[in-house]
Parts: C-alpha cells; sequence; structure tokens
C-alpha cells in the first residue's frame, strides 16, 4: 500500500512471554480511553457494541478486553463512509491513514462484522453497501487495486505508466483484488440470505473478473495490462516494460503484484491462485443462486478447475529439510520463489481463506518451513516472531502473520502465544499496526491500520467462542 512512513511509540515495559523461550515486550496496563468518543464515530452497530460489552464482562484480562473494545469496532469507528444514492446503500471505505478504499482491505475489514448482521440491519445495509461499492469498481478497472471515494480525484500515482484514469488511487495488478469482493459477497449472501445487492452491475464485475483471469493467464501474449512507476523502490515497479519476467502459459493466473502491494518475481502467484480457484467457485454458486447467466457460471467453474489442475503441476517444490512444500512464486519454467509474505493471501493463511484445508499434508509442511528461519522472511527477536516481507524491511514482524497464524492453528498452545504476543505488541497504543520490530514493539509502522486490528478483533472473538480458556 505504499505504507513506508516510520513510527515510533516508546511506551514499554518488559514481560517474559515467548515462543520457545523467547521473550518479548509489553505495555504496561494503563487502560486509557484511545478509541473515539461516541460522537466521533464513523458509524455505531449496537449488535457489535453488546459483543464488545459480553467479551469484556466475560474474559477476565483486562487488557484483552480493553483491546477487544478498541480493535474490533476500529473499521466502523473510523474508516467508513455510509450513503444511500438512490435508495441503494453505498459505503467507502479507507484502510486508515490512506484516504483510498483498497478491494482487499475494505472486505477483509468488514469480514468480521458478517455473523452479526442479522441482529443489525443498519449494519447489514453497511455491509451491502460496501459490496455494490466494490463492484461499481471492478467494472471500472478490474485491474486497479484501490480507488477513490470521488471518482473525479486524482492522486500521487496518477503520472504511473499504465492505464491511469481519475478515481484510481493504484493500478497494481493483483489477482486477490479480485477475489476478496467474492469471497465478501458470498459470505454477506450465506449470513444474510441477502440476494439484493447481486444485481446487473455486480454480474458484470463478475464477468470483468472471468475476462481479466483469462487475459492473465497468458496464452495469446501479455495481455492488456503493464505497470511502471518512477520510484527508488524496486518493488514499486514492474519491469521488462512493466509485463514482469517471462512465464510459460500453464494456465496458472499471473499477478503482477503481491497482497502487499510489492512487485512479484515470478508471476504465478501461488496463494492468490488458491484463492482464486476457491473464489471462482463461490462466484459460480452465487450465480445460480440468482438464477441468473448459466453460461458463465459454467465458465468460472471450468477455469476453476483449469487452474486447480494446473497448481498441481506447478505449485509444490521438493525442500531439502520440509520435504514437498507448496512454493510462493514459479513461472511455469522451472524457477521457484520459496518464501512467504505476511500479507494475506499468503501461504499460512491459506485455510483461513477456504484455500486450502488446514489437515493438507502439504499445507503442513509448508507451514512448517514459512514459520521457520528457512523462511528468508521470518524473523524472531526480543519482541516477538512472526513473518514480515519486503514492504516494510527486514525484521519487521506484521500482526497480520501472528493473527493468520492463530487463526489456523488447532493447538492451544500455539493460539494462546498467538494472542499474547499480539497483546504484548501493541506498545500502550491501544491499537497493533502493520509491523513491529523483532526487538522492539515500539518501533513500529502505520499506528492507524484498520484491518490489523478488526482481523485481531474477530481471532479475539473466535477464541472467546470455541476456546474461552485461552483468553483467561
Amino acid at each position: 500500500m505504499n505504507r513506508r512512513t516510520f513510527l515510533q511509540n516508546t511506551s514499554l515495559a518488559a514481560t517474559a512471554l515467548g515462543f520457545g523461550g523467547v521473550a518479548w515486550a509489553a505495555a504496561p496496563p494503563a487502560f486509557k480511553t484511545v478509541r473515539p468518543l461516541k460522537a466521533a464515530r464513523r458509524f455505531s452497530s449496537p449488535a457489535i457494541e453488546a459483543a464488545i460489552a459480553e467479551f469484556q464482562k466475560k474474559v477476565k484480562d483486562p487488557e484483552l478486553g480493553w483491546l477487544f473494545g478498541n480493535c474490533f469496532p476500529n473499521t466502523l469507528d473510523t474508516t467508513v463512509t455510509y450513503a444511500e444514492p438512490g435508495g441503494r446503500p453505498d459505503t467507502y471505505v479507507i484502510t486508515g491513514d490512506i484516504d483510498a478504499m483498497w478491494l482487499r482491505d475494505s472486505s477483509a475489514q468488514v469480514w468480521p462484522y458478517l455473523p452479526f448482521c442479522r441482529r443489525d440491519p443498519a449494519l447489514k445495509k453497511l455491509v451491502a453497501g460496501v459490496i455494490n461499492r466494490q463492484a461499481r469498481c471492478v467494472v471500472k478497472d478490474p485491474y486497479a487495486n484501490a480507488f477513490y471515494g470521488d471518482d473525479t480525484k486524482e492522486g500521487e500515482w496518477k503520472n504511473d505508466l499504465t492505464a491511469m484514469q481519475p478515481g484510481l488511487h493504484e493500478r497494481k495488478w493483483e489477482i486477490d483484488s479480485l477475489c476478496y469482493p467474492i469471497r465478501l459477497a458470498h459470505g454477506y449472501w450465506k449470513a444474510t440470505g441477502d440476494l439484493s445487492p447481486f444485481d446487473a452491475t455486480w454480474r458484470a464485475a463478475v464477468a470483468a473478473t472471468l475476462r481479466t483471469f483469462r487475459e492473465q493467464q497468458r496464452k495469446a501474449g501479455p495481455g492488456p495490462y503493464h505497470f511502471q512507476r518512477a520510484t527508488a523502490f524496486a518493488s514499486d515497479g514492474v519491469p521488462l516494460g512493466g509485463y514482469g519476467y517471462p512465464v510459460r502459459p500453464v494456465g496458472l493466473i499471473c499477478s503482477s503484484f503481491r497482497p502487499s502491494d510489492d512487485a512479484t518475481l515470478f508471476s504465478f502467484l501461488i496463494p492468490s491462485n488458491f484463492f482464486a480457484v476457491f473464489s471462482l467457485r463461490q462466484a459460480a454458486e452465487l450465480l445460480d443462486a440468482t438464477r441468473q447467466d448459466a453460461a458463465t457460471a459454467a465458465d468460472l467453474r471450468a477455469l476453476a478447475a483449469e487452474v486447480e489442475a494446473a497448481l498441481a503441476r506447478h505449485a509444490t517444490v521438493e525442500h531439502p529439510t520440509h520435504g514437498r512444500i507448496y512454493a510462493y512464486e514459479v513461472n511455469g519454467l522451472g524457477s521457484v520463489n520459496l518464501m512467504d509474505d505476511a500479507n494475506l493471501p499468503s501461504l499460512l493463511a491459506l485455510p483461513y481463506l477456504g484455500a486450502v484445508p488446514a489437515t493438507d499434508a502439504t499445507y503442513q509442511r509448508t507451514r512448517r518451513f514459512v514459520l521457520s528461519p528457512d523462511n528468508p522472511f521470518f524473523f524472531r527477536g526480543k519482541a516477538g516472531e512472526g513473518i514480515g516481507g519486503p514492504h516494510v524491511g527486514l525484521d519487521m514482524i506484521w500482526p497480520l502473520s501472528i493473527v493468520a497464524r492463530g487463526l489456523t492453528s488447532q493447538d492451544d498452545g500455539e493460539i494462546r502465544q498467538c494472542i499474547q504476543q499480539l497483546k504484548a505488541s501493541h506498545a500502550g497504543t491501544g491499537y497493533l499496526h502493520e509491523s513491529f520490530h523483532k526487538d522492539d514493539a515500539a518501533r513500529f509502522s502505520r499506528a492507524w491500520f484498520a484491518w490489523a486490528n478488526t482481523i485481531f478483533g474477530e481471532f479475539l472473538w473466535k477464541t472467546y467462542q470455541e476456546r474461552p480458556a485461552l483468553l483467561a
């Protein structure tokens, strides 16, 4: 997200908690009010407020109760703008300190609220508004990853060498940008039974998604998308005229950028291809439910089957220590990038997204790899351990990766340790951050990053419902 601002906070004290004997730092329990006052909140949900009250009453750890009360509603408190133009819900969702709506982030930020929609009609309309706006964004440009609330606005990246247009914040092609809106739409339907968002515009967005995925299989050449940027950061641009390094068309979908908004090394990004298979089938199921466009539904399923077969042939590699694991990126020519990045979809988070079963043997071997020093972006230090990525540099752990680890674990000890480490990482602010230094959680990036806050709330709520003893 080009979030390269580095922030600091210094209010830390020490505590002796950690994985494998590693200690990390925690803030003292001075639970001052940091959540916006009621009058300053962007949106208020009685169902979410009731969940906060229940959690804080039943969970005896006051710091976790304070963090849950701050973090879980953070998207609603600070990032949403709701309207009903023409009587139809419309919701613009910023990421936090960047005034732009990422298709990925906006989906992920409101996803944890889906179970509460049946109890809160206004919240249900708010999420429907996100789906409606995302559909319009995808129709406007399926290759763009982030949009402005004002369709006439031109931003800091207007001079990027790609087909920029007003209303686009950034035009980095990322497979997951088209998967996340489908995940949200399908989840909304399952949670509410409401099919009203799935109108002609939404169906046009699905058709654009299908067309774009096919173009980026690159069977007939590189396709229409290219991207270059005048920048000192190599990961902000795409080489070779903006098309990336060569691939052999094998049925996989090319992604010029990762979910971190960093350029891929090899364009077949494996976690995003797994996500695409799952999302294509979800879109087909939704088209079936609306009794619209059976031909497109069949095409969606056919592409999903093709990509799934290509993953079976090309997604794995033999690691000398961990055995057969999933690669992070490949090119169909034999080149492989072995790593994982904290941003979702990641290899670690595939079961959370529904893309791979947690019981899958290859996933379990891959999990051991990505949570070990064999992953070049796994960091361990005095403040904790977790996965980072190139986006904010070495030794920076992303709380997203610790949440993903906890959400995909069935081990009570591991889940508890993930919660305790996240609890220790907020540096006295009462909120999670984009990343923190492995040796000092007070050195962090992005004080206002709503996705990390809301998914942490999701993790705590899931644990409270399923394994409450772990919160004691």
